[in-house]
């Protein structure tokens, strides 16, 4: 099972924007850059809505690579959302964090991975398990 390893975020208030490029950028053909920068971005508020109820998580492991999350990805996960079928959340479940699909159905929740060579697991009646947060962001490294 994949793990991750959680650390609060703790915004600072005075934090600096980052330069923002106003214009969006092109993935297809090139188009003229104008080289200024419009406006600056805290990325603290562009990401985080609810800073109280908002952590970060380092991704370990490999099971989720399908839905674009790798080892060494940044989650940004937001406990106040409320679960729903579908959505990434990062789950406790008898003692172990690990980031995976929810899946609700008529005969129980089932974690789903993102990685065909992971079995998905059935959440039994008996397992200690909790939705811990909802996967609002992913921040990778490129």
């Amino acid at each position: 099972m994949d793990e991750v390893k959680i650390s609060e975020v703790k915004p600072d208030e005075k934090t600096s924007g980052l330069q923002f490029f106003e214009s969006r950028v092109q993935a297809g053909f090139p188009s003229p850059a104008q080289g200024e920068y419009a406006d600056t971005i805290d990325l603290n508020r562009a990401l985080i809505t609810n800073p109280a109820a908002t952590f970060c998580a380092r991704v370990i492991g490999n099971s989720m690579v399908d839905a674009g999350i790798n080892e060494g990805d940044l989650l940004i996960i937001d406990r106040s959302l409320t679960p729903h079928d579908g959505n990434i959340a990062v789950c406790f479940i008898d003692g172990d964090f690990t980031v995976k699909r929810l899946s609700i159905r008529d005969d129980g929740v089932y974690l789903t991975p993102a990685n065909a060579s992971f079995p998905e697991l059935r959440v039994e009646e008996d397992s200690n398990f909790q939705v811990w947060g909802v996967v609002s962001h992913i921040i990778k490294k490129v």
